[in-house]
């Protein structure tokens, strides 16, 4: 006899939508009797993106906080281990659950297995069914007047905007009726997540995961940053940015709640220059909507350019000059600041993610698909949509792509961004004794300032590991190359 003869009973299938408010599978399974709140850890379905070291252990910190916020509903957390098929027709049967309500994903390998999914379970006569819960838009809502995917921005966010349905508000939490008796559960730390080895205290010490933490950095960001937003996004070494990605991508907040909470404040306009601030951080969430409507159509993206073309580019393997960058010993102080800023943190500066990129494509003309790779493993706000389209940009081989005469200065955008040299002090300490006038080029101050700041070049900080001009140069003898191709 099965626990529940209801019938009613709902499984809740929580994958990147990790919370309880604004939760449109939660609501509708709330509406049809108990649920039965559910995660299944099946990384290999993952095709070949499963969640890098840094995304698993902001997995594991958001499930765990997740389920405390099940249990004070008197509710709680089953864990089980993929197949997510078995996995779920062995929760349906010992439980007796009729139906399965989950929020949609749109990763290529995630779309393929769900749809396969959905279709078994419903010729099994099991209720299944999905919603939009992390994007404001469905990929295929959007189109061009021939019916195509967008491949520029602008088009598309204009289309976005002038949508006649309102996106209406966030979904309140419902009371959460619970089954007469619960299946058995794994441990969370039986997915083992957490790395064997303490590298994630800077990790730990920058973020406060869960759906609490989330609101928390919503709120911060409307008091503290949104109306001077426009210009102070581009400053690494202000607190000008909402730090929100990481949140947004484990589903920790919806974009809804996001968006609502901004035309809150645009109407209430206290804040002078709330609107402009505003505006301008509303189109960063388009650009996260672009990512995914191109990941969407695209799926081939992840790992090969857009423009195809690009295949012919005659990348180099330098193994040597990927771990530099890597380390954040490249010798520009500008990029190791980043590159070592994502090493403790899980997290980088959006202006210096596309410095980094730059110096890695262009300077050292290593393929973008390897700087996605350490992207992957290393960002906690590591997203498939977003990291594909950033890196193809930089590239220039992507949707609405960088022309590929624009090769970011590693120098210039020092003193441009981080005027007083404070973002490199902070991240690249062995120069921050430097006057500023020499921390974004050290390899120019006289012998006596290096001595005074007790610094030796290629000993405590090393030289520059290419020429910038040289290697701009060679970077745009190849594009134009290329350019000549097509």
């Amino acid at each position: 006899m099965h626990p529940d003869k209801s019938k009613t009973l709902s499984i809740v299938w929580f994958r990147q939508d990790l919370r309880l408010e604004d939760n449109p599978a939660l609501v509708a399974a709330a509406k049809r009797g108990a649920i039965l709140p559910v995660y299944i850890h099946s990384p290999e379905e993952e095709g070949a993106w499963a969640p890098g070291a840094a995304s698993q252990y902001w997995l594991h910190q958001s499930l765990k906080s997740l389920a405390k916020k099940l249990q004070g509903k008197k509710s709680r957390l089953i864990f089980r281990r993929g197949p997510t098929d078995s996995a779920l027709k062995k929760l349906l049967q010992e439980t007796g659950a009729s139906a399965v309500f989950f929020n949609r994903r749109y990763e290529p390998a995630i779309v393929q297995r769900d749809t396969e999914l959905k279709k078994t379970l419903q010729k099994s006569g099991v209720r299944i069914e999905s919603f939009k819960a992390n994007l404001l838009f469905d990929p295929w809502e959007i189109a061009t007047g021939q019916g195509e995917p967008y491949k520029v921005f602008t088009p598309f966010w204009k289309n976005c905007l002038s949508r006649p349905e309102p996106l209406g508000d966030p979904l309140t939490l419902p009371k959460i009726t619970v089954p007469k008796l619960w299946p058995e559960s794994l441990e969370l730390e039986d997915f083992e997540l957490e790395p064997k080895i303490p590298w994630t205290q800077g990790i730990a010490a920058t973020w406060k995961v869960g759906e609490a933490g989330a609101q928390e950095q919503l709120d911060a960001f409307l008091e503290d940053a949104l109306k001077d937003y426009s210009e102070e996004r581009n400053r690494p070494d202000h607190a000008g940015s909402s730090k929100l990605s990481p949140h947004l991508h484990f589903g920790e907040i919806s974009p809804r709640q996001i968006w609502s909470a901004i035309q809150r404040e645009m109407a209430l306009g206290k804040k002078s220059g709330i609107a402009k601030g505003s505006e301008c951080y509303l189109k960063e969430l388009g650009w996260r909507e672009f990512a995914h409507h191109l990941l969407y159509h695209f799926p081939e993206t992840s790992e090969r350019p857009l423009r195809r073309e690009f295949e012919k580019f005659p990348w180099e393997k330098n193994t040597k000059a990927l771990k530099a960058w890597q380390r954040g010993m490249t010798g520009y102080p500008m990029v190791d600041a980043g590159m070592r800023e994502l090493w403790a943190t899980g997290w980088m500066h959006n202006r210096v993610r596309m410095l980094v990129a730059s110096f890695l494509v262009k300077h050292l003309m290593i393929p973008w698909q390897r700087g996605a790779e350490w992207f992957w493993d290393t960002l906690v706000d590591a997203d498939l949509a977003n990291n594909t389209l950033g890196w193809q940009w930089t590239a220039g081989c992507g949707a609405d792509a960088a022309p590929y005469f624009r090769i970011f200065n590693p120098i210039s955008q020092g003193p441009k961004f981080d005027p007083h040299g404070e973002y490199v002090r902070q991240w690249v300490p062995e120069l921050a004794k430097l006057p500023t006038e020499y921390i974004h080029r050290p390899w120019e101050a006289p012998a006596e300032i290096l001595a005074r700041a007790k610094i030796k070049l290629a000993r405590d900080y090393p030289l520059p590991i290419v020429d910038h001009r040289e290697a701009r140069h060679r970077a745009l003898i190849a594009f134009k190359k290329l350019k000549g191709k097509i």
